[in-house]
């Protein structure tokens, strides 16, 4: 757990600019900012366990579940409840709703009942700088052990920090606000947030903070408590501001696992045990990123975040480069792609169409149904030549049919030779099977060069 009072708080250094600042920008109700140090280092300390903390710890927690519980029990107010039920209603919902600072009063004097006896059986926060820093711009250059420090040094001493900590920082926070949106049916705006991130951090930097990102324990702490709008932001700054000036030496006694029973109370209900079983119904390749995000958060919970974000986009990108295609085999091999067609999926495609049609014995023409095929690129358009060559080689045909008019148009100003597009696959099957009758468009000066120059001249589509 971290060892002053911003840390805390959910917060690593002076916390005023995330608090008050941040919750003006922020488009989550109840998304709270942290000023966390830029790469945390977890490290696990069973060996050095105290029976003390805990202990307090397990009573603090089950103190939280039993006043959450009296909370969620406690019957709705009407016009005909006497007075006195009125005030004990009243008494209780303000107990139970004030149940985080309860709990850690309480163990702050049994803290201090201890320590006044000269024992020691928990780790307290201990003494906490009195104070606001000072406004004032940001230095760029720093003295230590008589040698200045330049700007461009802690540049290059960063290295790719400088990447990675606004990247796991926004990833965070765009977590964040997603998983209490959707619990609390509210939608989030990633710009209002990338804003509020951005200029909480540049604020920030006249008052010393740390980075600023958004952070799971505070903002579960506030869903917990009953926060439903930014205000809380402001609540809870102001709150911070009178404490660093007039509370700190109450907080030396306050115990560190009694923070900790804090925090693990409101992030618990987060944890939804059914989506395992959900996903492993609807779509189990889903429980990967799942399972690697849950499993690096133990190790850091930045580290969970962009490893599973990474894991679903080579997901991503492996639909994207090897779609789903229907084939319909026969004497003219027909293949359909399920989705569009782009460059990762054009070696694909020419390994399938070469398989199953210029490898067969004797070799026989394909069509390529490109109904779903909204848009292709330029390393398509090459992939799709050398095809149309391996196919002139082989003595057979490759057509095309259901081509969209953005497409349409692409192929034809490519003037890929031996391109040939039908309008149905009923036509191309009878062309190809030489049935009298049908004639292919084809991008040949003698054949529909009217057709083709109007194409060619039409305006693009939207």
């Amino acid at each position: 757990m971290p060892c002053c009072l911003p840390s805390c708080l959910g917060v690593s250094s002076w916390p005023w600019g995330s608090c008050i600042w941040g919750s003006c920008w922020t488009s989550s109700p109840a998304l709270s900012l942290k000023a966390s140090h830029p790469l945390p280092a977890s490290q696990l300390a069973l060996d050095r366990s105290r029976v003390g903390d805990a202990i307090l710890g397990l009573v603090c927690m089950v103190l939280l579940l039993v006043l959450k519980l009296m909370r969620e029990h406690i019957p709705p107010p009407h016009p005909e409840m006497p007075l006195g039920v009125k005030f004990s209603r009243g008494l209780v919902w303000t107990v139970t709703t004030a149940r985080n600072a309860l709990v850690v009063s309480f163990a702050a004097l049994i803290a201090y009942a201890f320590e006044v006896t000269g024992s020691h059986p928990f780790i307290l926060t201990g003494k906490i700088a009195q104070g606001l820093p000072p406004v004032r711009m940001p230095p760029f250059s720093v003295t230590t052990d008589n040698k200045t420090i330049s700007f461009s040094e802690m540049v290059q001493d960063m290295g790719v920090g400088l990447a990675v900590v606004p990247l796991m920082g926004l990833l965070e926070t765009i977590a964040v606000a997603k998983s209490f949106a959707s619990q609390n049916n509210y939608r989030i705006d990633a710009n209002q947030e990338l804003l509020a991130i951005g200029l909480t951090n540049v604020l920030g930097s006249l008052v010393s903070s740390y980075p600023v990102t958004g952070s799971f324990g505070r903002t579960a702490v506030n869903a917990q408590t009953g926060v439903c709008t930014p205000a809380g932001g402001l609540v809870t700054g102001v709150l911070v501001l009178l404490s660093l000036d007039y509370l700190t030496l109450l907080f030396y006694y306050i115990p560190k696992s009694a923070l900790a029973a804090v925090i693990i109370m409101a992030v618990a209900p987060l944890f939804d045990v059914k989506i395992f079983r959900r996903l492993w119904l609807v779509q189990r390749l889903d429980l990967l990123p799942l399972c690697v995000t849950f499993l690096l958060s133990f190790w850091e919970i930045q580290y969970g975040i962009l490893a599973g974000t990474l894991v679903s986009l080579l997901i991503l990108l492996h639909s994207v480069a090897r779609p789903k295609t229907q084939v319909s085999e026969g004497q003219i091999l027909v293949l359909q792609p399920a989705s569009g067609l782009h460059f990762p999926a054009v070696d694909a495609l020419r390994e399938a169409m070469t398989k199953r049609a210029l490898e067969a014995s004797p070799p026989r023409s394909a069509v390529l149904e490109c109904t779903h095929v909204s848009n292709i690129d330029y390393t398509v358009i090459l992939g799709l030549g050398e095809l149309l060559e391996d196919f002139q080689k082989k003595g057979v045909t490759l057509a095309f049919v259901g081509l969209q008019v953005p497409v349409l148009r692409t192929l034809l100003a490519a003037d890929l030779k031996g391109f040939q597009y039908f309008t149905t696959l009923e036509e191309a099957e009878k062309s190809l099977q030489q049935e009298p009758g049908t004639q292919p468009y084809s991008i040949r000066e003698d054949t529909a060069p009217e057709h083709r120059s109007s194409l060619l001249k039409s305006p693009s589509g939207p």
